[in-house]
């Protein structure tokens, strides 16, 4: 079996058809229709289907290309290692996180890290939780930042708690009630509210914290998913919302926001990496989980949040 013909027939997968994969191959279609057949020979089974539309993968096809994925992906990893090793510091991590973890936490580890080793290419890949299995699954990213939920239980996954998140009500520095040193969510009813949409993931957890209070959701004012327009509407000293506590802590408006005391029964849901099993690693990889490891501790009183053991809410890895 050659790397060259699982290539191709990787190749022919996912254009569809002989011709178009032989154009993106910048060679002829009985060239690799010849790829095709030598590898169905090597294993002895059927590996396409062709039709009138194009191709499609066996089963036989589908187990290969599987494994194809893991040989070219071990491959990368191993010539990224080999780039590192000759020159510490380079590389790339391809991190998946949903958005509001990229621009928080993610972020935060990013511009730690980037300072020690400047050298490293980061890229991003920020979206819903649904897709960011796929990308893991098909190796499209090294790993995952997310919140413990959805689709990742599979036993195929690796997941490393690395802090705790909940939700908080939320104000600007303005705001009539920030001042104030008791609140019970019932008193603040009648704001003016900007909350995520309910149909959304950030919604339903709204959702959830006001039943927990057993009240029904406010009367709101503005609907709108991306915490950067809450946070610019916060700022006028009018509305209120609801934030996780890490939109808070990793994020540049943190400041500029006041934490209202208000107790919500509401469980903290682990936030953490996602991995593949039995797969390894390249170099810088591995330097962005340990980087991530640092950031994900409490601050400490002198403020350099780098204390030398995890703090009471964050549990020990074993």
């Amino acid at each position: 079996m050659k790397l060259q013909d699982l290539h191709v027939l990787m190749t022919v997968v996912k254009a569809g058809s002989m011709g178009k994969a032989a154009e993106r191959l910048n060679t002829s279609q009985p060239s690799v229709s010849r790829s095709v057949a030598e590898l169905e020979h090597a294993v002895g089974v059927r590996l396409l289907d062709r039709h009138r539309q194009g191709v499609q993968p066996t089963e036989f096809g589908r187990a290969l290309l599987n494994c194809g994925a893991a040989v070219f992906d071990d491959l990368r990893q191993g010539m990224e290692n080999i780039e590192f090793l000759a020159d510490p510091g380079t590389g790339e991590v391809r991190i998946g996180s949903i958005i509001p973890l990229a621009a928080g936490f993610v972020s935060a580890a990013i511009d730690r890290l980037s300072r020690r080793y400047p050298g490293l290419v980061f890229r991003i890949v920020a979206t819903e939780a649904e897709s960011l299995h796929r990308e893991l699954c098909e190796r499209h990213v090294d790993l995952v930042i997310v919140k413990r939920i959805g689709p990742f239980s599979e036993e195929q996954f690796s997941f490393e708690t690395l802090f705790y998140d909940s939700y908080v009500v939320v104000a600007g520095q303005r705001h009539p009630w920030a001042k104030r040193r008791t609140i019970a969510l019932a008193e603040l009813m009648s704001q003016s509210w900007v909350l995520p949409p309910r149909e959304t993931v950030p919604g339903a957890a709204v959702v959830a914290a006001f039943r927990s209070c057993g009240l029904d959701y406010p009367r709101v004012t503005v609907l709108t998913l991306p915490s950067e327009v809450r946070a610019g509407l916060l700022a006028t000293g009018r509305f209120l919302t609801l934030f996780p506590t890490s939109a808070l802590r990793f994020s540049p408006d943190g400041p500029a926001l006041k934490v209202l005391p208000v107790e919500l029964p509401v469980a903290p849901v682990p936030v953490g990496i996602v991995t593949l099993k039995n797969r390894t690693l390249n170099a810088a990889a591995k330097l962005f989980i340990e980087q991530a490891r640092e950031v994900a501790q409490p601050p400490t009183r002198n403020g350099k949040g780098r204390p030398s053991r995890p703090g009471p809410n964050i549990p020990q890895r074993k």
